[in-house]
């Protein structure tokens, strides 16, 4: 392949989209879209869930197509608990001696018996059903733990003589807003925006992970057996500044005769700076490669590069030995590329 090669060349072969594939497998890792289309549910639940502190149960309960591990799931996303922290309590014995939550409730007072976390167990991710794998399976049903989970993120901070941490004490008291109907509504949709922030980021870069483990694995296909091809490596004695640490790429690639090549993958549909800084590194480490004997390459699509970051994706072209795009037979040239420039 000829190198440089035109920015036209590239435009004409990307396919600027995320492939229906890689799409379908994001979404089944991503949660941002089943919050925020259950949002208003899970505010209806909140609203409604005015009679004890332990009518949401009931009322969901009676809900269809929401899911309960999906209601636990708002509860701890909107709270902010990190889930370090969380999962550092049990047992809470140590912080409610009697493992009860006294909620201040309208006029009176509300016990709840913890039923499980009282004693030593795991709250991480998987153990409450709320992580991505366990999100997406149909089975519905709420544990005990998981209940117990709702009530500390909903009342915890409010409930009277805990010494439970601070950083509880401060996130764990969405309860308090049951029954102030606008006030719940002005915290969801607030909180929803620093949701839909982070959340968004998560998924680029997953993305971003599936994209380049696509690469790789396209590439093992097309290369012989006996070439190593993997993801987050070095090439020896390649650093972008003189006398730096080895500098790590998305995929290296060795032949059998140890010659190495190191690609850099970046598939943008919105625009972002990413790509500008593998530009802004792109000559001293095409001159560290080349001075080491080994190649580099560039894998680059999206419309958020081929058609808006085009200065930064002609700075790429000319200081690389072969970039191509995320078509099909824009990967077989990687891998022919390859397999002439490393035997």
């Amino acid at each position: 392949m000829e190198s440089p090669r035109t920015l036209e060349s590239l435009q004409a072969a990307a396919i600027r989209h995320w492939p229906q594939e890689l799409r379908e497998k994001i979404r089944e890792g991503s949660i941002l879209d089943s919050l925020l289309d259950t949002q208003e549910k899970f505010l209806a639940i909140l609203k409604v869930a005015t009679e004890t502190p332990e009518s949401w149960e009931s009322v969901l309960d009676h809900c269809q197509n929401f899911p309960k591990k999906l209601f636990l799931k708002h509860l701890l996303v909107l709270s902010d608990v990190g889930g370090e922290a969380l999962n550092k309590l049990p047992p809470l014995a140590r912080y409610i001696p009697d493992g009860k939550l006294i909620i201040p409730w309208f006029r009176g007072e509300y016990e709840y018996q913890f039923m499980e976390i009282s004693e030593p167990c795991s709250l991480n991710n998987p153990a409450l059903k709320v992580d991505e794998k366990s999100l997406v399976q149909a089975d519905d049903f709420f544990t005990k733990k998981m209940k117990d989970v709702a009530m500390l993120i909903l009342y915890g901070g409010l409930s009277l003589g805990n010494t439970l941490p601070g950083e509880i004490q401060e996130k764990c008291v969405i309860g308090d807003l049951i029954g102030k109907d606008d006030e719940l509504t002005v915290f969801v949709r607030q909180n929803y925006i620093r949701v839909s922030r982070q959340l968004a980021g998560a998924t680029a870069n997953s993305l971003g992970q599936i994209v380049q483990k696509f690469v790789r694995e396209t590439l093992i296909k097309k290369l012989p057996p006996s070439w190593t091809v993997i993801n987050n490596g070095v090439l020896p004695g390649v650093s972008y500044a003189t006398g730096g640490s080895e500098t790590t790429f998305d995929i290296v690639v060795k032949s059998p005769g140890d010659k190495y090549c190191g690609i850099e993958v970046s598939f943008q549909v919105t625009t972002n700076s990413v790509i500008e800084r593998k530009a802004r590194e792109s000559e001293a480490l095409h001159s560290s490669c080349a001075s080491a004997g080994h190649k580099i390459a560039y894998v680059v699509d999206g419309v958020g590069n081929i058609d808006v970051r085009t200065h930064a994706v002609n700075t790429l072209r000319c200081n690389s030995d072969c970039i191509v795009t995320f078509a099909d037979a824009e990967l077989e040239k990687l891998a022919n590329f390859l397999g002439e420039a490393l035997s």
